[in-house]
């Protein structure tokens, strides 16, 4: 097939078409990733389509060598439909390429759209683009300088085989005292010990170490979680599995990368602090005091093993000499003092020990069982909202039960959860709220199935004496409940964190599925409630055997 549907055709004509010229191409990427043919990450391709008279990329592709020139049309119809921003969708004029087959293709697929597709042997735009591509490339300072990438190299591979994170823990700290080229004492934190992260940080300042700790013990979402990682001050040396290993990782989550020999895994050197964020690479002088420190840290550690596997470790003292080469030929001698900080060990401890606890203690109160008998078996339900005039006759029918909460008429209207059912089981559903105090807040919970590799959105009501129960499992890709969850967020929000469940009957009746007023039996304001109040985690659903 040589051209477009004609469906397609006619969606694209209706685009507006501007007076420009559009140059578009594709060329291999060596040359601005950095990348030579022969490391075999450097053949794909690039396809480009560049607005000439605004200057500016509408859209751009990385594909395989392989891919036809389908992948060509496959970019431009993006670029003409929905570009990158600040780009609006337009059809250009005329298009110049540089090469004849793929002109005369693109004359096939794009008939019919009045637009002018020409040949021209240069196209000066995207020659400029790739120029600035790889400049960009080579200003790049290398991840470690020259005159000591061979020598941390070397000292990364001892690392790995001496495995420090079989006998230190995370709260086992070593202070580095340098005393040299303007660095003081560091301190070092090995990672590995719970076979996830494998490699040392070597922390600036104390202080900075204490702030991390604090903040990752107290923080407890991803974003902040992150912010306090950003917030360190450290050099650090981790360890990845090489290029040729990843392909061969089939579960990530059961994968250990202390399984793997030490030429398949390969060191990363950088730096964090809260000015420049995460930095991978070293300048000559942080290289310089990054490589004595591990080697004086290697000593300590292979010298002490026997001591190093107490627990807890106890007051260990060492001083290594080393030599180093000055830029004027002469050797000079720096000395470095290292030794265990256990009372700095025992207060981290007591850290995480005390977080454990109040875990612990949140969880044993939370211990009433997540029910999930209130809502009765084929019960209509839904997530909607009701405007504050329909709140208000609601208030003022007689025959249905209305509970206050407090809320008043802000945003467009009340969110809801309608619960349809047949009149008696309407009935025992209000009585049982009652019995409990009525109705105190509702919330979304993330749930899991184990068994079925399920992911669900939990619905949770809690009555006034704290019984939870669940009223609702939507699975996460339901595109539909998403778009309703999404309008519930926005609605509590607008009310200040006000909605309510309606019991309605009818469910047998002509207004199934859309309750009328006549039908609704009882409101019940609530509050919206953050799931991390309740600090239950992922819900798991468990088989029940008798």
């Amino acid at each position: 097939m040589n051209h477009l549907p004609q469906t397609t055709r006619h969606r694209l004509q209706k685009i507006s078409q501007i007076p420009s010229v559009w140059e578009g191409d594709r060329r291999s990427v060596v040359g601005f990733r950095g990348l030579s043919d022969s490391e075999g990450q450097g053949k794909e391709e690039c396809i480009i389509w560049v607005d000439g008279s605004e200057g500016f990329v509408r859209a751009m592709d990385i594909v395989s060598p392989d891919a036809g020139p389908e992948a060509v049309v496959r970019t431009l119809l993006r670029a003409i439909e929905n570009p990158h921003s600040p780009a609006q969708p337009a059809r250009p004029q005329k298009i110049v390429v540089r090469n004849r087959e793929l002109q005369f293709f693109l004359r096939g697929a794009l008939q019919d759209l009045q637009i002018v597709i020409d040949y021209v042997p240069q196209l000066p735009l995207i020659d400029e683009l790739f120029r600035s591509f790889e400049s960009v490339d080579k200003s790049r300072p290398p991840a470690l300088p020259p005159n000591y990438e061979p020598l941390l190299t070397q000292i990364a591979q001892e690392f790995w085989e001496a495995a420090p994170w079989d006998l230190l823990a995370d709260y086992d700290i070593i202070a580095l005292e340098i005393n040299h080229w303007g660095v003081g004492t560091i301190y070092g934190c090995v990672m590995g010990m719970l076979g996830r992260e494998y490699g040392i940080i070597l922390y600036r300042s104390l202080e900075s170490l204490k702030q991390f700790r604090l903040a990752a013990l107290s923080e407890k979402s991803q974003e902040q979680l992150e912010q306090a990682f950003l917030g360190q001050d450290c050099w650090f040396l981790n360890f990845e599995p090489t290029e040729a290993i990843i392909p061969e990782i089939e579960d990530e989550e059961d994968f250990d990368l202390g399984d793997l020999e030490s030429d398949e895994i390969e060191p990363l050197f950088g730096s964090v602090h809260p000015y420049e964020g995460i930095r991978p690479f070293l300048d000559e002088e942080e290289a310089k005091v990054v490589a004595f420190s591990l080697q004086a840290f290697l000593r300590f550690f292979e010298g002490n093993q026997k001591a190093l596997t107490k627990d807890p470790i106890g007051k260990l003292q060492k001083s290594y000499r080393f030599s180093h080469e000055r830029a004027t030929d002469k050797q000079e001698w720096i000395t470095i003092k290292v030794s265990t900080l256990p009372e700095l060990a025992a207060e981290f401890l007591e850290m995480i020990e005390a977080q454990e606890e109040e875990d612990e203690d949140n969880l044993q109160k939370l211990q009433l069982p997540i029910r999930d008998d209130l809502i009765p078996e084929n019960a209509f339900l839904s997530l909607g909202m009701i405007p504050w005039a329909f709140v208000e006759t609601l208030q003022n029918q007689s025959k249905t039960h209305y509970q206050s909460q407090g809320a008043t008429a802000q945003g467009e209207g009340l969110p809801v959860i309608v619960v349809q059912t047949s009149r008696p089981k309407a009935k025992d559903m209000i009585d049982t709220l009652q019995e409990e105090g009525g109705l105190e807040a509702i919330c979304f919970n993330p749930g899991e199935d184990p068994w079925a590799e399920i992911a669900y959105d939990l619905g949770i009501l809690q009555a006034k004496n704290g019984s939870l129960y669940i009223f609702g499992e939507f699975t996460n890709d339901d595109p539909e409940h998403l778009q309703a969850r999404k309008k519930w967020d926005k609605r509590c929000q607008e009310t200040g964190g006000y909605c309510g469940l309606i019991v309605a009957m009818g469910i047998t009746g002509s207004s199934r599925g859309n309750p009328q007023l006549h039908d609704m039996l009882a409101l019940f304001e609530a509050k919206s409630l953050d799931p991390k109040t309740l600090a239950m985690g992922v819900l798991q659903l468990m088989p029940q055997f008798d």
